[in-house]
């Protein structure tokens, strides 16, 4: 058994790595996961509600967010040599994916236990947040997601060049997203979906100007797909908190 075996790397079991990349991935998730049960409890339900939840949840949030980023990069990456795509452990997670298929399952997940999906949103999603800008670290560990070059040394150097730590941009703006929903957003509320919708106006807002700087973004054509992703999640999120405010449900707490 090696610890820090290489930079990537958090510990070599023989030939069983464990890289940074998936360890900060879990422990966003885990966190993630925490304040969800907090926020649930909260609300009254059933610590077991989210336990059955997260597991499958993690499983095909990573498997949406591969395919994504499959999809965008068959051509460059993938198309001579197919066995890569298993390769997780080598990067390649696009999570805009991963939260399309959270969503999907989320929808079925609580409807089938009578859950509201909207209050299951508010308690879930400013916690994603947290989950993202962790795994936002096993970026920096692969040496991916980083920006232009630059000459000031205090940023990332990768192929004889410093370069603007993206990583580092978007996991900060997701940790000021959270604390505007959990501070702000959350206490002037009173309807069931606002921070659920806030998470896609703010996570849209930081992640497009992030990708502007980008130099390893995934394209459509001449545009950047996470950016005009980005553009749909603040469209849906404003449409959505306008939606709710109309006729959307009194929270617990104001009701």
């Amino acid at each position: 058994m090696q610890f820090f075996p290489s930079f990537s790397v958090f510990l070599k079991i023989g030939s069983l790595e464990i890289h940074y990349y998936a360890l900060c991935i879990i422990t966003g998730a885990l966190i993630a996961y925490e304040l969800g049960q907090y926020r649930f409890k909260k609300l009254g339900y059933a610590r077991n509600i989210l336990s059955d939840y997260f597991f499958a949840l993690l499983l095909l949030g990573i498997i949406g967010a591969r395919i994504w980023y499959v999809i965008f990069m068959w051509n460059e990456l993938y198309a001579t040599n197919p066995m890569e795509i298993f390769a997780v452990w080598h990067g390649g997670l696009a999570i805009q994916g991963g939260i399309f298929a959270g969503l999907i399952y989320s929808a079925y997940f609580f409807k089938k236990h009578e859950i509201p999906f909207l209050v299951a949103g508010d308690a879930i999603m400013p916690g994603v947040l947290i989950a993202q800008a962790l795994g936002r670290w096993g970026n920096f560990f692969n040496h991916e997601a980083y920006g232009s070059a630059v000459s000031l040394i205090k940023n990332m150097y990768i192929e004889n060049a410093y370069h603007h730590p993206t990583f580092l941009y978007e996991s900060v703006g997701n940790v000021i997203v959270f604390l505007v929903i959990i501070l702000l957003v959350r206490h002037f509320a009173k309807k069931n979906g606002t921070q659920f919708f806030s998470y896609f106006v703010g996570y849209g807002i930081v992640r497009f100007f992030v990708e502007g700087m980008r130099t390893d973004s995934l394209m459509l054509g001449p545009l950047r797909i996470a950016q005009v992703i980005s553009l749909i999640f603040i469209a849906v999120g404003i449409g959505g908190m306008l939606y709710v405010h109309k006729k959307g449900t009194l929270r617990p707490d104001f009701s």
